[in-house]
């Protein structure tokens, strides 16, 4: 289904689960995108994004307001697949399936707490890999060894936590060369580390998620939900009327 441009998947957090797990047990190179209003906004105005953006295997619905796009558009019964929860999803059938899990993204304290934590719930669970990328673009070397290490350590499911737009890049160039399941989570490793409070689940339901994070990081989202937010609600409206300009700004 398409939504401003984007393909999304209407799916479920067990029909993604159980599909992860076909992919695992052939090793096989895969992305899955988790998206929300920021992420369909940034393929909107970049042609560059939206291009790595159509790499992916799936795009689900992370944002209320994509479930109920998806709804309007005739998908009868979609529900959110939410990052953090679809995250527990996957690492519960794969410490079950004896898959061995990484995590790509974060800072090194937040990546402990994380682990510590689903260890201490799921204590079958596999971690092959763990690392927090410097902030700088990485040079060709880098690129190499973090791809050469993450092949050898046999990860068969890949979490990426680097936030948007630069999970989902970085999965566009990885796709086809490391032999996992990469799954771009967003801010699911501080939310599930508990470095970072989540939204009550009220608000989530009634897409409002956004403003509570507002509240907790004002300076860093501020622009991001301002900006894209009455944006978004306009060029759905478009949408829905049929006569959105598919054109998309040069990136």
């Amino acid at each position: 289904m398409n939504i401003l441009g984007t393909r999304v998947s209407p799916t479920s957090y067990k029909k993604v689960a159980n599909q992860v797990v076909e992919w695992a047990q052939k090793a096989e190179s895969r992305a899955i995108c988790i998206a929300n209003v920021h992420v369909l906004m940034e393929a909107y105005d970049s042609r560059e994004f939206a291009k790595e953006m159509d790499t992916a295997d799936l795009v689900t619905p992370d944002g209320m307001p994509l479930v109920w796009m998806l709804r309007l558009k005739g998908v009868k019964g979609q529900t959110r697949v939410y990052g953090p929860t679809l995250m527990l999803h996957v690492i519960e059938m794969a410490a079950r399936e004896k898959f061995p899990v990484g995590f790509y993204g974060a800072n090194d304290q937040t990546l402990q707490k994380l682990i510590m934590r689903l260890n201490k719930r799921y204590p079958d669970l596999q971690v092959a890999y763990a690392f927090s990328p410097p902030f700088h673009p990485l040079d060709e070397q880098e690129s190499d060894k973090i791809y050469q290490d993450i092949s050898a350590s046999g990860t068969r499911i890949l979490f990426v936590g680097l936030g948007c737009p630069k999970q989902e890049k970085w999965m566009a160039e990885q796709h086809g060369k490391i032999p996992a399941v990469m799954l771009g989570v967003g801010a699911a490793f501080d939310f599930l580390a508990g470095t970072k409070s989540q939204a009550p689940a009220w608000m989530q339901g009634i897409g409002l998620e956004w403003f509570f994070r507002l509240i907790h990081e004002p300076r860093r989202l501020a622009k991001r939900y301002l900006y894209n937010n009455p944006r978004f609600i306009l060029l759905a409206l478009v949408d829905l009327l049929g006569i959105l300009d598919r054109g998309k700004k040069e990136a």
